[in-house]
């Protein structure tokens, strides 16, 4: 079957140029010029982008699923105009650190899709030797922590065990995410009161910054690939440049949260603004749009780890669950903050579309072109919305975001060239996939 999308504005090469794209069984056939005759034709003040690609997603199933789950984390995904997740190996019971727990979260997910998903798997002590045989089920890399995890059945590496991964994820060129926060620089341990600055002074930015020092020099060492995620130190960015420079095979990724969030503005106890690392202040804020700018950092992805009211609410910050609830807002929210910066709305689309996709090795999305699947959204960017954590799409109504006004507005969101979001409406479509990477020919 084939159908016809036309805009004015459609994203096209970097830029923004009338067009018509043409699907063909789900695929974007070929590019044609502006025709307002087409099936759909999306009026003067919206713009046409590729579906977005989030590599740093926490679905949480099975075992954790009134925290997310896939259901309701894809719908949310799709109405925030993401149309590729990527999930990580935690929060979920089991944990994805084997075959058969990446088998159970499969089995979990079959008919809850409203986006395509791919899976992350885990490196923690207990695995390693044992990688190769997750990669060649499917996984697109792994995730390991250098401080406690929060989870305890997803154990942090140390140093020695650090360098043991990288060896053996270089052997078959396997990627490691890296959550980098040294535990000799962290004071948090139990209460410690409603006072954000409190908890953000217990994860101090050297923590970040020794522990991204370690991981340039284990992959420098080792040859391996290396992603450090979730950056919320500007300071770190320094030795990230320097390494890039030196050919290490490093890339960095940030989150909507620490680019328009600010420490000074977080409320006594409101959980719903603590994640690890923690938000930071404004000059901080500034240094990470200025890595955003210069192409240090390679992606922009959400980071959505919910969790339960009850767990999101306690006053305490150092008892309340840390993370993020942000899959559903982050486009509007960085999008808004970039207008206010005065930065073109064009030059951030890649790095919440090709950017993770190039992290992850999924190649071809991303992007409005022949042959890539037609995953496409239409997006108004001056429309204004305030954030109502009711309506959003979580299972658990929680957003740090709630109550303010963001610009620009996910109207509907196209699966393979078929509506899977439209605003107003339900998400009822479950016509979402697996991406599953062939295993590897790299000789063991």
């Amino acid at each position: 079957m084939t159908t016809r999308i036309a805009a004015r504005r459609v994203y096209l090469d970097g830029a923004f140029a009338p067009a018509t794209v043409v699907i063909d069984d789900g695929v974007i056939a070929r590019i044609d010029a502006f025709d307002a005759s087409a099936d759909t034709v999306l009026p003067s003040d919206a713009v046409l982008l590729p579906g977005l690609v989030d590599s740093h997603v926490h679905l949480d199933e099975p075992g954790r699923t009134e925290w997310e789950g896939f259901a309701t984390g894809t719908a949310a995904a799709a109405a925030g105009g993401v149309t590729t997740v990527v999930d990580m190996p935690l929060n979920s019971l089991p944990v994805t650190t084997s075959v058969e727990a990446l088998d159970a979260k499969r089995a979990a997910a079959r008919g809850k899709l409203a986006v395509d998903v791919a899976y992350w798997g885990g490196a923690v002590p207990e695995n390693l030797g044992s990688l190769r045989a997750l990669a060649d089920a499917g996984v697109v890399g792994f995730k390991c922590f250098l401080s406690p995890s929060g989870i305890d059945e997803f154990g942090h590496l140390d140093a020695d065990q650090l360098e043991r991964c990288l060896a053996e994820l270089a052997v078959f060129d396997g990627l490691l995410i890296v959550h980098a926060e040294d535990p000799a620089h962290l004071h948090a341990d139990g209460a410690l009161g409603p006072h954000y600055r409190d908890f953000e002074r217990s994860r101090p930015p050297m923590s970040e910054r020794a522990a991204i020092e370690r991981v340039i020099a284990a992959a420098r060492r080792t040859g391996a690939r290396a992603h450090i995620v979730h950056v919320s130190d500007g300071g770190a960015l320094a030795a990230v440049r320097a390494a890039k420079a030196e050919g290490v095979r490093l890339t960095v990724e940030t989150c909507p949260h620490y680019l328009t969030l600010d420490a000074e503005a977080v409320p006594d106890g409101a959980g719903a603004f603590k994640c690890c690392p923690p938000i930071r202040g404004g000059d901080n804020r500034d240094q990470l749009w200025a890595g955003v700018i210069d192409g240090t950092i390679d992606a922009i992805v959400s980071d959505h780890s919910p969790a339960t009211v009850e767990l999101k609410g306690h006053p305490d910050f150092g008892l309340a669950w840390g993370g993020i609830s942000g899959l559903q807002t982050g486009l509007s929210a960085v999008h808004t903050t970039a207008r206010e910066r005065g930065l073109a709305f064009e030059s951030l689309l890649p790095l919440l579309t090709t950017g993770p996709a190039r992290i992850a090795g999924l190649a071809g999305l991303g992007v409005i072109a022949p042959g890539a699947p037609a995953h496409l959204v239409a997006f108004a960017p001056d429309e204004p919305f305030v954030v109502d954590a009711a309506r959003l799409e979580y299972r658990n109504p929680v957003s740090p975001w709630h109550g303010e006004t963001l610009l620009g507005v996910v109207r509907e969101t196209w699966l393979r060239g078929v509506s899977a979001y439209r605003r107003g409406a339900p998400v009822t479509e479950r016509e979402g996939r697996e991406i599953l990477p062939a295993p590897t020919a790299v000789p063991a």
